[in-house]
């Protein structure tokens, strides 16, 4: 399970990172710049370029004011195909964010979320979310919501934090949201593309509001960010004028870049990202016998669970274990797996044990690994680590 005490933020220029720290050690860092396409952000796009798919499908090159043309295709589920042609403009929000070689990508069907809702204003359902386990409460949520819904064709995702206020508050929010969204299609009508219509909240509210639970700490070196933050966090805010000194974050996030990780019991985990998934091996370093196998392993999935949060692991991971991998072996490394990631925001799911032993991991990408934002392909060796005799 995620468990934070402590959450820094540090601004230089357009430039921040957020950092999350449980008793010192860290458990999450963000690299994010100001100006740049994040993921939510909604934009007046201009097509640059029609391009033929396969499948005889269509997708479109669009200039969204980053640094590389974002992707959109012109199948979207819920909504007509489109048919557009160079220099038009669309309106469209980003979903997943730039990494490597890539643009970001782009949908038309833009979502707005708030703190206890997600307006969709092309969906045509209320949906409650899974964890809301108090189903008299779900059920009573879905209620007042559908209610409420406008004249126009709307959709509502109930959030988790909506169990937790009074009703009245989420419907007030619905009518705060349908605004936000109105001002984004005003906005375009105006708009010279390519043009930021709406950008998402400082991801630093998200993770006070993710984090509350065990958070006691934020540190900060905006004076005018920590006022905000003491309106919506009633623990420790505090300045800090260089929090990256004070808290040795640059120490810790060279190690989170080390392809190996050493365990306590002496064993160690090798960590590989490649452009098809994510290959982590889980080293014995000796330890052979079955009781000291499994502990080995049992301590090394909370590390890779860690791991694959700290640095942004996402797509299909595949963890080679000690030992056998067998499922009667495995089963339980699986538990503690899925029960260290749970709440991970990226929706990390473990999805079984291959035929080869393997055990799988499936997890969202909304954002470059650490990796990939600190570091460039080698172009000696291309990424291969190894040198020519």
């Amino acid at each position: 399970m995620i468990k934070s005490d402590t959450i820094v933020y540090e601004k230089s220029g357009t430039d921040a990172c957020l950092a999350v720290l449980d008793q010192g050690a860290l458990r999450e860092f963000e690299v994010f710049n100001e100006n740049g396409a994040a993921e939510g952000n909604v934009y007046l796009g201009r097509i640059t370029q029609k391009i033929n798919l396969s499948e005889d499908k269509i997708g479109f090159m669009v200039n969204i004011g980053d640094s590389t043309d974002a992707f959109m295709s012109a199948q979207e589920k819920g909504l007509l195909e489109v048919n557009m042609t160079e220099g038009q403009c669309v309106v469209v929000q980003v979903q997943k964010e730039a990494h490597a070689e890539k643009g970001a990508k782009l949908v038309r069907a833009v979502q707005i979320p708030g703190t206890y809702l997600v307006y969709r204003p092309f969906g045509s359902y209320v949906d409650v979310s899974l964890k809301i386990e108090d189903e008299e409460k779900a059920d009573n949520l879905r209620q007042a919501v559908t209610k409420n819904l406008g004249t126009q064709q709307e959709g509502w995702v109930i959030r988790t934090a909506a169990a937790e206020v009074d009703i009245n508050e989420v419907i007030d929010e619905m009518t705060a949201l349908r605004e936000l969204y109105e001002s984004i299609r005003v906005k375009a009508r105006s708009a010279n593309a390519p043009a930021l219509l709406y950008a998402k909240e400082n991801p630093l509210f998200d993770l006070i509001h993710r984090h509350k639970n065990t958070l006691t700490r934020v540190v900060v070196n905006d004076h005018n960010l920590e006022e905000k933050v003491k309106a919506v966090f009633n623990g420790e805010v505090s300045y800090c004028a260089d929090p990256s000194e004070e808290f040795g974050l640059q120490d810790m996030l060279q190690q989170a870049m080390e392809k190996t990780v050493s365990l306590p019991s002496g064993g160690k985990i090798h960590i590989e990202e490649t452009h098809a998934f994510v290959a982590i091996d889980v080293d014995s370093s000796g330890v052979v016998a079955r009781g000291q196998t499994d502990n080995l392993n049992r301590e090394a999935a909370i590390e890779i669970a860690r791991q694959i949060i700290l640095r942004n692991l996402s797509g299909k991971i595949i963890i080679d274990f000690a030992g056998s991998g067998e499922y009667r072996f495995m089963r339980d490394i699986m538990d503690v797996l899925s029960e260290e990631l749970a709440g991970d925001a990226q929706s990390a799911r473990v999805i079984g044990l291959s035929k080869a032993g393997n055990v799988e991991i499936l997890r969202r990408r909304k954002r470059p690994t650490l990796l990939e934002q600190f570091s460039v392909e080698c172009p000696t060796c291309h990424g291969t680590g190894r040198v020519e005799p």
